[in-house]
């Protein structure tokens, strides 16, 4: 599904464009989830969010399907300079930021939700919850994308 809203409000008007998929609960569902990131953000002309947004979605996704149940789904919304994810699994409990030794293997995906976007967080819905994360639009002449933020830390 998939829609663009434009409201006019004074004289400024504002463009909203909104997608959703629904996911089924397995491993495949990551991959899926990564082309539709791909596909949807390069036809929206997010080029610079695509790299960032591909990772930060198969983090969340990735999650979803292996400490949740039943159907995931993925939304995005993009207004104002601000690209918005969601991912919604069916289990309640809101997902913890952890301190993961240097050697572990796993642990590290709301590290980089954190480090990678401008904003996250996560509320309970009706049926489970939603993990989220907004990413800035940017220009396209000489504008850095937040994967420099990873480049540098991991330097």
């Amino acid at each position: 599904m998939s829609s663009i809203l434009t409201a006019v409000t004074g004289r400024r008007q504002t463009t909203c464009r909104t997608a959703s998929w629904w996911l089924a609960p397995d491993l495949g569902s990551v991959c899926a989830a990564r082309r539709l990131t791909r596909d949807k953000l390069a036809g929206w002309g997010l080029d610079d969010q695509v790299e960032v947004a591909e990772l930060l979605v198969s983090e969340l996704v990735g999650n979803a399907v292996e400490h949740a149940y039943g159907p995931v789904r993925l939304s995005f919304s993009a207004e104002d300079g601000l690209l918005r994810c969601e991912v919604e699994d069916e289990n309640p409990d809101l997902p913890q930021m952890r301190v993961v030794d240097a050697d572990a293997e796993s642990g590290r995906g709301l590290f980089l939700v954190d480090l990678l976007s401008c904003c996250w967080g996560g509320v309970r819905t009706a049926r489970g919850k939603a993990i989220w994360f907004e990413l800035p639009v940017f220009a396209r002449a000489g504008t850095d994308s937040p994967i420099d933020a990873l480049a540098a830390v991991a330097a």
